[in-house]
């Protein structure tokens, strides 16, 4: 699909939220046991188990925020040898869960360096026009709500699933969705990969009318037969959520500045 990499649509005020949000996801990965090397000295098996019990502990995991049933058995953190060989010790919790919680927290959490910065990346490109729109306080709340109406709304379909869910992504996709319907007309520079990387102007509306579409067949299996990892279901959700909440805002938003021109190829590098 297309990288998006800058939109035409100036603001008004800085995005100090949206500044705050990336720098915390930032930090957070870069503590994050057994990610970005900060488990300094430890084996590789050693690192999964830190993790493992971090992301036990931390992310939000379906079956808790549906049912409220939490597991008897969680990862501790260590390491032990057992009939199989080596692996992760299982131990009762050590602490106090909270479902509802952890979907706050797990909004946080990466799983990998190319996971944080293209959520951060969507994060910082269409974010501040947003917050801009909502002002600070406002846009903190959206965030918030897009990322808990995912998550749970990921529940809901995989309400026996006890693969944690992590990442910014379903509130990011909040942010999409309200910009979809705020500025449709925006125009938005992309890379898009055909043998090399062709720059683009194209308007918001193709751009993330095609990542929604693209989300919402990856979560219905029709363009991949199994999601693996990926939560699209909880993109499409987060996506839906931001356009209604939005929709009321949408008369009194002023359009975006119109460009001169569509720019492509090497004319378009000139216009960064």
């Amino acid at each position: 699909m297309v990288i998006p990499v800058h939109d035409v649509n100036p603001v008004r005020r800085t995005p100090y939220v949206t500044y705050a949000l990336i720098a915390a996801n930032v930090l957070v990965f870069l503590y994050t046991p057994g990610l970005a090397g900060s488990v300094a000295g430890d084996s590789a098996l050693s690192q999964l188990c830190h993790l493992r019990a971090f992301m036990d502990h931390y992310a939000a995991v379906p079956q808790e925020l549906i049912h409220h049933r939490m597991p008897h058995l969680v990862p501790t953190g260590g390491v032990g040898t057992g009939p199989h060989g080596s692996g992760c010790v299982l131990g009762p919790p050590a602490y106090d869960k909270s479902p509802p919680l952890s979907v706050l927290t797990a909004m946080f959490l990466h799983g990998s360096w190319l996971h944080l910065l293209g959520n951060m990346l969507f994060l910082l490109i269409f974010g501040n026009n947003i917050e801009d729109r909502l002002g600070h306080v406002r846009f903190t709340l959206f965030y918030v709500a897009c990322g808990f109406a995912a998550a749970y709304g990921f529940a809901l379909v995989n309400e026996d699933s006890t693969d944690p869910l992590i990442g910014a992504s379903g509130a990011i996709a909040g942010v999409l969705g309200a910009y979809l319907v705020l500025y449709p007309r925006a125009r938005v520079w992309v890379l898009v990969p055909f043998l090399v990387f062709l720059p683009l102007r194209l308007p918001a509306w193709l751009v993330l009318g095609f990542w929604f579409v693209l989300q919402a067949a990856y979560s219905s299996g029709t363009a991949v037969p199994d999601a693996g990892t990926v939560a699209y279901a909880a993109h499409v959700v987060g996506f839906l959520a931001g356009m209604l909440l939005a929709w009321p805002l949408r008369p009194g938003t002023p359009p975006p500045p119109e460009p001169r021109r569509l720019l492509w190829g090497r004319q378009a590098r000139h216009g960064w």
